[in-house]
């Protein structure tokens, strides 16, 4: 082996330590400090800001919807004292005029419900429970008063979400209440779409702590998700901040609901991105000023020679056979790496051409091995089906088995040749399907459609029989009817497929999977698997057998190999 050479010059090592470390670390370590503690800084201020702005937003348009029923409800009892003729066009011309109000419903002293103002709609002719009034409540209140959201439960099929307003009739009459009722969905679509962040929402819940709507309440109803409310009521309006979660809380006016707004810290990173920003560039240009310095040094000592060193390894990738290397000089380390590379390509060329001679001879091998494996199974059940007829006394059809047989062999032998043409191998199946009908008589026919183009291309032999074969002994001789066997030739772009087609009892995936990967115990298919094995190790991975098969329809076996002509491949 060569004796390496000492090399001088400085070390790399030394260069990156005593620049690149020291003035990195100190200047990120300085700049991530500052950062850390102006993000946190903006970060709980952004959050609370934006918890109290959308709080504040949510509580003016609830307080608004509220207003707005009460105005409602004043405008609806002075209707109620009028002659009922004229109540009822009044109460018309509202419903027409507004219609986000679902009913108006008047009571009887003892709760009864006496009439309903619907726009095309009347009342259940027996209501099992009227949501949108409580007797108990109605007269303990001797002013309007507001019932939290609910379903309408007065009509047949129309249960729409509302919140009733309820007031007492002064005058005396037969009603003695009225109530509104007012659809919720458009405040319950609004508070849904608000957000604090991605995972932030805002909630209503009255002055007890009893939410009166959530927007994920299907969760709070099935338990996978809670709200501390009772711990909420006690607090006064304002914002709360604790490690992980953002509370804001604010009074519907004098309704006695609140507003609660809920954000969570880890979020607060989207809502602080300009100032990232600004920190994160003026980081990045210190970095790259220090960065641009340490770059110009080092490249002076490291540049030119590591090129050299990369180009040569480039030339090599492209072209490892014919490479010649020249060492590169430059720094110890430099040279050391040339050194060793220049040491690898040798042993790499070296191991390449062992490679290839041992490959051609592997395969060779893997050939030969597979055809004397396919021989004696083929013979072996041929010359039991010649036995059988001379047990049977069918010796004419066995001394015509036997000329069939020699036709075989001539054509399997093939002077040594692994190619031969389609035609002959068309002609090695008639030859094999000619024998098992001798055989099998009238226990199944079958045909042939080769496409003449395809008759002068070459391919593996014996490529056809196992695949009859196995059609036979595996898929026909079970069935009761009449079996067939359809073989099939044909171009397909730059391919040849053979086709061999059953109608016999099929089989299952899986055991399409076990002839294909010979299990062991499995003694199905064997030359179904050397034929699979002979075309990928001829003609590569992308050739080969598929199988599709279904219980009790048939089977199907495709056989693809590369349109090859006398003189493409080497044939012995």
């Amino acid at each position: 082996m060569k004796q390496r050479v000492p090399h001088t010059g400085l070390r790399i090592t030394t260069i990156l330590v005593s620049m690149v470390v020291s003035v990195v670390t100190i200047i990120l370590c300085c700049c991530v400090f500052v950062f850390l503690d102006r993000y946190r800084s903006a970060m709980v201020q952004s959050a609370r800001t934006s918890s109290e702005q959308a709080v504040s937003q949510v509580s003016s348009t609830v307080e608004s919807y509220l207003r707005d029923m009460d105005q409602s409800m004043r405008l609806v009892r002075q209707f109620m004292l009028e002659e009922p003729e004229r109540r009822d066009e009044l109460l018309s011309a509202f419903l027409k005029f507004r219609p986000d109000v679902v009913a108006v419903t008047s009571y009887s002293p003892e709760g009864e419900l006496l009439e309903c103002w619907a726009p095309g709609r009347e009342p259940k002719e027996e209501i099992f429970q009227n949501l949108s009034f409580d007797l108990q409540t109605a007269r303990a209140a001797e002013e309007p008063y507001i019932m939290a959201p609910h379903v309408e439960s007065i009509f047949e099929g129309y249960y729409p979400w509302v919140v009733t307003v309820t007031a007492p009739i002064p005058e005396g009459g037969e009603a003695a209440w009225v109530s509104l009722d007012l659809s919720f969905s458009g405040i319950s679509s609004y508070i849904n779409n608000v957000s604090i962040g991605q995972r932030g929402y805002c909630f209503l819940m009255d002055a007890g702590g009893n939410i009166v709507y959530h927007p994920q309440q299907q969760l709070l109803y099935s338990g996978l998700k809670s709200e501390n409310t009772a711990a909420l009521a006690a607090l006064a309006d304002g914002t709360y901040a604790d490690d992980t979660v953002i509370s804001c809380l604010e009074a519907v006016g004098d309704s006695g609901w609140r507003i609660v707004g809920v954000s969570y810290v880890d979020e607060l990173v989207n809502r602080n991105v300009t100032e990232m920003l600004r920190l994160s560039f003026v980081l990045a240009i210190v970095v790259l000023a220090a960065s641009l310095l340490t770059s110009w040094l080092l490249s002076r000592l490291l540049d030119r020679p590591l090129r050299g060193l990369a180009a040569a390894m480039g030339s090599f990738e492209k072209d490892a056979d014919h490479f010649t290397y020249r060492p590169v000089g430059g720094t110890r380390e430099v040279q050391e790496l040339s050194q060793s590379f220049g040491h690898m390509v040798v042993r790499i060329q070296k191991l390449m051409t062992t490679v290839r001679e041992e490959e051609v001879n592997l395969r060779k091998t893997e050939l030969r091995a597979l055809q004397t494996q396919i021989n004696p199974h083929f013979l072996y059940n041929t010359l039991d089906s010649i036995a059988w007829m001379c047990e049977q006394g069918r010796n004419a059809d066995a001394v015509k088995m036997v000329h069939a047989l020699a036709r075989l062999f001539r054509i399997s032998i093939s002077q040594g040749h692994e190619l031969i043409p389609v035609a002959r191998e068309i002609e090695h199946a008639e030859s094999y399907l000619q024998i098992q009908k001798y055989r099998y008589k009238n226990q199944f026919t079958y045909a042939f459609d080769v496409d003449p183009e395809c008759l002068d291309f070459l391919c593996n032999k014996i490529t056809l029989q196992p695949i009859i074969e196995n059609a036979i002994n595996h898929g026909l001789k079970l069935l009761v009817d009449e079996g067939r066997i359809d073989v099939r030739v044909y171009r397909d772009g730059e391919d040849v497929v053979f086709c061999v087609q059953d109608n016999g009892v099929g089989m299952t995936p899986e055991q399409v999977e076990s002839i294909l990967r010979r299990d062991p115990g499995n003694h199905t298919g064997i030359g179904i698997k050397n034929v699979n094995d002979r075309l990928q190790i001829y003609f590569g991975r992308q050739y080969g057998l598929h199988i599709t098969s279904e219980p009790d329809v048939g089977t199907t076996v495709e056989i693809r190999m590369p349109q090859i002509r006398e003189g493409d491949y080497e044939t012995k």
